[in-house]
């Protein structure tokens, strides 16, 4: 029976020793190697040749994540099983863009990690119930973001605010446009001045560039 060769990587002994305890007596599983951070890992790298790594993320020299994106640039038959006490989002997709194969939490049990052992090996993925549900929940969540309208940067003006900047575009002054809407100067320059402060503008100079940048109106 040809075994599944893993090294342990992780820096704390206590953890590499709970790890091998769970393992022990799994006939066709072998830990061949143990390394407490990035330089003993590629020491060991250079006469033993593993099929899993099982890995923490946090270590004292490089990242578990940035030694995950080293290991399937140098070595990409090696597999990359993250372990973690850290389950968020942004932890799990970081460790899946290096080319993890796996991401369990450090209180999973021996059953799981053995079913994320097998399943890897045999070039699947496997990610545990409370991982997936973290991924799941941030797909949903982006799925609803792009689902959203887009917010327009001028959806904060009303439809009497929109016409008259667009006036200003076209170039009119405050009497032209007083004259064309049949309104008084002072109420143009009340709008203008209401257009300016929604927008965070200074100048009629601005108003004519953002209303252009935002295809509000044309020259």
């Amino acid at each position: 029976m040809e075994k599944i060769r893993i090294i342990l990587v992780d820096d704390h002994q206590l953890v590499r020793d709970g790890i091998k305890a769970l393992l022990t007596g799994i006939p066709d599983i072998a830990i061949i190697g143990e390394a407490s951070g990035a330089g003993e890992l590629f020491g060991e790298l250079e006469h033993l040749k593993p099929d899993l790594l099982i890995m923490d993320i946090s270590l004292p020299e490089i990242s578990g994540i940035e030694i995950t994106k080293k290991i399937c640039i140098e070595y990409p038959g090696i597999k990359v099983l993250i372990l973690s006490m850290y389950n968020n989002e942004e932890f799990i997709f970081n460790s899946l863009k290096a080319g993890a194969r796996g991401y369990l939490p450090k209180n999973t049990s021996r059953d799981e990690l053995l079913e994320a052992i097998y399943t890897i090996s045999k070039g699947e993925e496997y990610f545990g119930e409370s991982i997936s549900k973290v991924m799941l929940k941030s797909y949903v969540k982006r799925a609803t973001d792009e689902d959203k309208p887009e917010e327009k940067p001028h959806a904060v003006l009303t439809s009497r605010e929109i016409e008259i900047l667009k006036l200003y575009v076209e170039g009119l002054i405050n009497k032209e446009i007083s004259d064309k809407l049949d309104i008084s100067i002072r109420t143009v320059e009340t709008h203008k001045n209401h257009i300016m402060r929604k927008l965070g503008l200074k100048s009629t100079v601005e108003l004519v560039k953002f209303a252009i940048r935002n295809k509000i109106a044309e020259i």
